[in-house]
């Protein structure tokens, strides 16, 4: 009986053994997205500020680059959160909403349009930058199966070691100072770029073959809509104002008559340039593909009044609690403004965003 009891205990140590040295290897191995092509921790970073948010968005970059949670704050009274990614997709957008649902109940959520335009799973990289960063959870795994391309393989989601093994050649110092711990660099999920790059050539308007979204993009915009309703939170359509990739007015009339249907608010800003003020020579970083942080809050600031008046959401700024938490937001946003600032003056551009990825 000893013997076997041994046998056991030596069984077990061994499989722990191992188990914490495949973890730690994936740890290791795994992209750290510390100061290259930093979107790939916008959904991780989620985790850390959970909860007390009444406003929710999921979507791409056209949230997390144009809207300033922060502005929301010192404006309203506002308390938000961007679930937002690269190229992030509507059945990623749902299962992240679907998620975000345990941890939370916000008074809203906004939702913004553009992923409309793709039907079927479009690119590994991009799938990554938000599936790894998720917490498991059914939500993630149902994700996971909606978004793979036919070249992926959902046991590398499920070991990520097994994607990432060849970079042993890669590792850098980032990959050991970043092991046990992510560098922060969003501000509830708004990604700041205070650099200046005005739009010089509007995008030339390719005429499509069809014009119709396609099934399985309109099958996860009424999953949102569902959901959202099933927990009593309202719900809002946006079109953020960039003018590339081009916004069809065949598309925006869809969305028109989808919003109307379902008794949602639609707001495409790119038919309230004018309202909002943005100016195409001062508020972009990338020729009108994203607003920089001049842009960004002055969409807030127009967007989080139409919020506040019409669902009466209510202005944390008297709650001292509350207050102190978003103290710490506000005072690192603005640090990091005044980095970036200081960069752009001693070396022309940003040169803690090094290498980005394309959007």
């Amino acid at each position: 009986m000893k013997k076997v009891f041994k046998r056991l205990l030596a069984g077990l140590i061994i499989a722990a053994v191992l188990l914490c040295s495949l973890w730690f290897l994936q740890r290791l191995l795994s992209p750290k997205y510390a100061n290259e092509i930093i979107e790939g921790r916008l959904i991780s970073e989620y985790y850390d500020n959970a909860g007390g948010n009444d406003v929710i968005f999921v979507s791409d970059c056209e949230c997390y680059e144009n809207i300033s949670p922060i502005k929301l704050w010192e404006d309203y009274g506002i308390t938000s959160y961007i679930r937002g990614s690269s190229q992030q997709l509507i059945w990623q957008s749902y299962y992240l909403l679907e998620e975000t649902l345990k941890y939370e109940t916000p008074k809203l959520v906004v939702f913004n349009v553009l992923s409309m335009k793709y039907n079927e799973p479009q690119n590994e990289a991009y799938n990554r930058m938000t599936l790894d960063g998720m917490k498991w959870s059914s939500s993630k795994w149902n994700s996971i199966k909606a978004s793979m391309t036919d070249e992926e393989s959902a046991i590398t989601y499920l070991f990520p070691i097994l994607r990432y093994h060849s970079r042993w050649s890669e590792l850098s110092a980032e990959d050991f100072e970043y092991l046990f711990s992510a560098k922060k660099s969003f501000h509830q999920g708004y990604l700041m770029r205070v650099d200046v790059r005005p739009v010089e050539d509007y995008p030339t308007v390719t005429p499509l073959a069809d014009y119709n979204f396609g099934d399985n993009a309109w099958y996860y915009l009424e999953k949102i809509t569902q959901l959202c309703k099933d927990n009593n939170i309202p719900l809002v359509l946006m079109k953020a104002p960039s003018i590339s990739p081009v916004w069809y007015d065949e598309w925006d009339s869809q969305i028109k008559e989808y919003a109307q249907k379902n008794d949602l608010l639609y707001i495409n800003f790119l038919e309230r340039l004018d309202e909002v003020g943005i100016d195409w020579n001062t508020d972009t970083y990338d020729n009108g593909l994203h607003l920089n942080l001049s842009g960004a809050e002055k969409l807030s600031e127009y967007f989080g009044k139409i919020l506040q008046e019409k669902y009466s959401l209510p202005d944390h700024r008297s709650d001292p609690e509350m207050s102190a938490r978003w103290q710490k937001y506000v005072d690192f946003y603005n640090e990091m403004r005044d980095d970036q600032y200081r960069e752009l003056e001693e070396y022309g551009y940003l040169k803690s965003y090094g290498a980005r990825a394309p959007k």
